[in-house]
């Protein structure tokens, strides 16, 4: 490939990694703001442009992560509004998904049998991480996957301008694991399905968790010509 070609290490998309420790720094305000009307220029079928992002802060979050705190410890399960991943788990996605804890955790120091403070980490989920900003992302219920496929397009386009304005982010799968429990916090409609959090802010620059770098499968495993000359 030409030199002239190649994109540079630094663009946002190669810089960008799941940001776990943030600074106790504010985003100056409108910023957020800003980072999502240039996120919305995401490709959207149909331009529906689907899904709706939730700022919850204060005593509102205390009492959302306390609540989804007990949840996780009493070991109670609700039913996902959406499926996420298969059943039965195939082996190499599951190799994929112990490859990642595998990194995360290594990179902090816990041993595969301190499942304490797996556990204490995990539930860093459900503080959005200590981000000075914490989102929820809902979507319509009545959409299909299309509407998720567009959503996460929207998604990637808000991780990637936060990027390229120098902060760091993270998606928060876990919490689409209690969606009943975080309406009824937030006093929202059945129809609003919970697809995940995200958590926003300034990357705290010596903290181990946020050197985890995952692996990417070869281009080959997932790219492939079909035809040729006639």
């Amino acid at each position: 490939m030409p030199p002239h070609a190649r994109i540079d290490a630094g663009h946002p998309l190669l810089a960008r990694r799941s940001i776990r420790r943030f600074l106790d720094r504010p985003l100056p305000d409108g910023l957020l703001e800003h980072l999502l009307d240039v996120a919305r220029r995401a490709p959207s079928g149909a331009n529906l442009q689907p899904g709706e992002f939730i700022r919850v802060v204060g005593a509102t979050r205390a009492r959302l992560g306390a609540a989804l705190r007990d949840a996780h410890r009493d070991g109670r399960q609700e039913s996902e509004d959406y499926r996420y991943f298969p059943e039965p788990m195939p082996h190499a996605l599951r190799r994929r998904q112990v490859a990642a804890a595998q990194a995360l955790y290594g990179a902090l120091g816990i041993a595969r049998e301190d499942r304490a403070a797996r556990a204490r980490h995990f539930e860093r989920n459900f503080d959005f991480f200590d981000a000075p900003v914490a989102l929820l992302v809902t979507i319509d219920a009545r959409l299909g996957a299309g509407g998720y496929m567009d959503l996460g397009m929207l998604l990637h386009a808000l991780m990637l301008a936060a990027s390229a304005a120098g902060l760091g982010s993270c998606a928060i799968g876990a919490l689409a694991h209690y969606p009943r429990l975080i309406r009824a916090q937030l006093g929202l409609p059945e129809s609003r399905h919970l697809v995940c959090g995200l958590a926003l802010g300034y990357a705290d620059p010596d903290a181990p968790d946020n050197a985890c770098r995952t692996t990417r499968v070869p281009v080959g495993e997932f790219f492939t010509t079909l035809g040729g000359e006639e």
